[in-house]
């Protein structure tokens, strides 16, 4: 196996650990999920552009008759690349002592205001920056009220 071959599997093993936290580990942390909420997806483009120079990738590597092992290893970075841009739903994860975003943690006591923009957008501003959440139904800003509220 060549150093790029490792870089890959380096890469696939990183995404694999994350998407693996994302989905099975961080609900179970910090106590029993209150609320989750489904996001709205961001950085399609961002996905078409990554699976698309991935093809490319692949393309070339069996269009120069490349190691077979590095065009199975492209392919399944593209597939996580699919996991991870179109078939994973974003969420924000409601826990007793605060909640899980963009797969952070974030204490209740560290948000110091909550304000509702025009267009349905959340916006938590924190000590010094501002979290948009940006909910995929927008009855969901109703259960995150009655939810924070209670707090």
């Amino acid at each position: 196996m060549t150093i790029t071959d490792w870089v890959l599997v380096l890469f696939i093993v990183a995404l694999l650990a994350w998407a693996i936290y994302d989905q099975f580990i961080m609900p179970r942390l910090k106590g029993p999920v209150l609320l989750a909420i489904p996001l709205l997806r961001r950085g399609r483009v961002d996905g078409i552009i990554f699976v698309g120079l991935v093809a490319i990738l692949i393309y070339q590597n069996v269009n120069a008759h490349g190691q077979l092992i590095t065009t199975w290893l492209l392919c399944a970075l593209a597939l996580m690349g699919l996991y991870l841009f179109w078939i994973r739903t974003p969420k924000i994860i409601f826990k007793q002592d605060g909640f899980f975003f963009s797969s952070a943690w974030i204490a209740w006591p560290r948000v110091k205001a909550m304000n509702l923009s025009e267009d349905g957008v959340l916006v938590m501003q924190l000590e010094q920056r501002r979290l948009l959440v940006r909910v995929r139904n927008i009855d969901d800003l109703d259960r995150i009220y009655k939810l924070v509220s209670n707090q």
